[in-house]
């Protein structure tokens, strides 16, 4: 069954001047205020679509590679993904950096590397992000 999440951006003034409020109208967990210098400068309290990218990209890898690893017969204790999303005024965003750190009983370091880079490539917001340059870093925890 597919499934529909939903976000709503208030946005009022010019890109430079102007502020806006998100909210996840699917989830209802909260609205987060967003301007031009807390996407382009400091975030000073406030997100970015950028941030939002980072933290759909994180989850998405963490169950994907959580998904992948439990096929193989290696669930993983646990999993820590990081996305560094950069964007660069003028250009957009420039790359994503995947960060991913996680403890997995009974595997090898090339078979953890394989998993994760078949997470990397496969996890639908990968996919969605295809355009865009994704590195990956990926460390096998004792």
């Amino acid at each position: 069954m597919a499934t529909t999440r939903t976000a709503t951006t208030q946005w009022k003034g010019a890109l430079l001047d102007g502020s806006g409020t998100v909210s996840l109208d699917t989830s209802g967990v909260g609205s987060f205020e967003v301007t031009w210098p807390s996407r382009s400068e400091e975030a000073n309290g406030k997100t970015s679509p950028e941030e939002l990218i980072a933290a759909a990209h994180s989850s998405c890898f963490s169950m994907a590679l959580s998904h992948g690893l439990a096929q193989a017969g290696t669930p993983p204790q646990a999993v820590e993904t990081k996305a560094d999303v950069t964007f660069q005024p003028g250009q957009g965003i420039t790359g994503i950096v995947i960060s991913v750190k996680a403890h997995v009983p009974g595997i090898t370091a090339e078979d953890f590397q394989a998993a994760a880079e078949n997470a990397k490539a496969n996890c639908p917001v990968s996919k969605a992000l295809a355009g865009t340059t994704i590195t990956l870093n990926a460390e096998l925890l004792g």
